[in-house]
């Protein structure tokens, strides 16, 4: 696969931090509100942008939550994930979803949203959290400190109500996520920027990602680097000079620093294993039989495997994305084959690209909604288009209980 870099200039980040807090109901139960938002642009275009909001809640625990901030003349929104956003003239209300409505006390929530502008497209000058203004930065930095209340004439405490308990839930034990995949999936600072490297964003803390994916391989080359040669044997599959594995595969399975039991390792292959010629070449059993050999290898170390089919490239006709991947029904099959979970990202990739509207496009990959999404080809990604695939991956771990999704913010 030929990388190309992207000529798209993405604004530098802006960011505006707000943080306050103010006074709750006037009952001894009322919580106090109190809260520091991040507003980042991460990427804009004539008439669009995106952006990212994240949510640090500085007073009580919530169990859910609202962030409502204002438009500017010319600005809307047109997609967001992570929150359900509605906009009623300039008004902006973004309330949590099904799976991250808790969020503890100095907890932090995140979510992002595509918008389009005209004239200017300037940051929110301020905030609201569950209904109180997050007015004005501090004047110094914020500390996890309660505030020396004043005196008042509220009524003592209702005795009746419990006091909270510490839970007994053990929290989750630090664990790596293991990545192996081609260039759609891994790490770098400039296009094409793989999905793999914004993926750490939606994990807790407890997460270390250790991306082993590399650009222009299938999934024979990346567990036999230097070892498959030109010539196809009999069965029409490259042959390989030497059974010994990559230094990457080699790396994972060792005793020592590699794998260990609670890890999990997420494989996606099959962009480049199409290729008619050696040395990427790799038939569709030579496929299954591969991603046998890895899932059975993490297992037997106590690593639960993922497999993800191929992400999507941008293929239109007329108005409409289309799946445009091979290897999609080897992967499921695998997947059942060998008792491991399966996200079916071509699937997903391809159903957000119809949500985003890329579809139809004039081939110009450097401009508009999708020159901020995709390099200069149909197949990579500028930062913002992968920090949504990555997305897709968190949604698909909770929306499938796949056990990964309890380290998810």
């Amino acid at each position: 696969m030929k990388l190309r870099r992207s000529r798209l200039v993405v604004l530098a980040a802006t960011v505006l931090t707000v943080a306050a807090s103010g006074l709750g109901i006037a009952t001894a139960q009322a919580a106090t509100p109190a809260c520091g938002v991040e507003y980042r642009v991460t990427s804009q275009w004539t008439g669009g942008f995106g952006a990212d909001v994240v949510v640090t809640n500085l007073g009580d625990a919530v169990t859910n939550w609202a962030v409502g901030w204002s438009l500017a003349p010319g600005q809307g929104v047109t997609q967001a994930w992570n929150a359900a956003v509605t906009v009623t003239g300039t008004a902006v209300t973004a309330t949590n979803v099904s799976y991250n409505g808790a969020v503890g006390s100095g907890a932090s929530v995140s979510f992002g949203f595509t918008g389009s502008w005209s004239g200017s497209n300037p940051v929110p000058s301020s905030f609201s959290f569950n209904g109180t203004t997050c007015a004005g930065p501090p004047a110094a930095t914020p500390t996890a400190q309660t505030p020396t209340p004043t005196p008042t004439s509220t009524p003592c405490p209702d005795p009746s109500t419990p006091t909270p308990t510490p839970s007994t839930s053990p929290a989750p034990a630090p664990i790596r996520v293991w990545m192996a995949g081609d260039s759609t999936m891994m790490n770098a600072s400039s296009c094409p920027i793989g999905w793999g490297s914004q993926f750490a964003s939606y994990v807790t803390s407890d997460v270390t990602v250790q991306n082993s994916a590399v650009g222009g391989r299938s999934i024979q080359t990346w567990l036999y680097e230097g070892n498959v040669t030109s010539t196809k044997n009999s069965a029409g599959e490259c042959t390989l000079s030497s059974t010994a594995y990559s230094a990457r595969w080699s790396a994972m399975l060792n005793t020592n620093s590699g794998f260990k039991t609670g890890d999990y390792l997420i494989i996606q292959f099959g962009i480049n294993d199409g290729d008619s010629a050696c040395p990427r070449h790799v038939g569709t059993n030579r496929f299954k039989d591969l991603l046998s050999v890895m899932a059975t290898a993490a297992k037997a170390r106590g690593v639960k495997p993922i497999f993800v089919t191929p992400v999507a490239a941008i293929t239109c006709s007329g108005s409409t994305a289309v799946g445009n991947r091979g290897f999609v029904a080897e992967t499921t099959t695998a997947a059942a084959a060998n008792g491991v979970p399966v996200i079916d990202l071509h699937a997903k990739s391809v159903a957000l690209y119809n949500t985003l509207r890329l579809c139809p496009n004039d081939g110009n990959y450097s401009t508009g909604a999708v020159g901020a999404f995709f390099c200069n080809d149909h197949t990579h990604f500028e930062a913002a288009g992968a920090r949504q695939i990555a997305g897709l991956i968190a949604t698909a771990l909770r929306a499938q209980s796949i056990p990964l999704a309890a380290y998810l913010k």
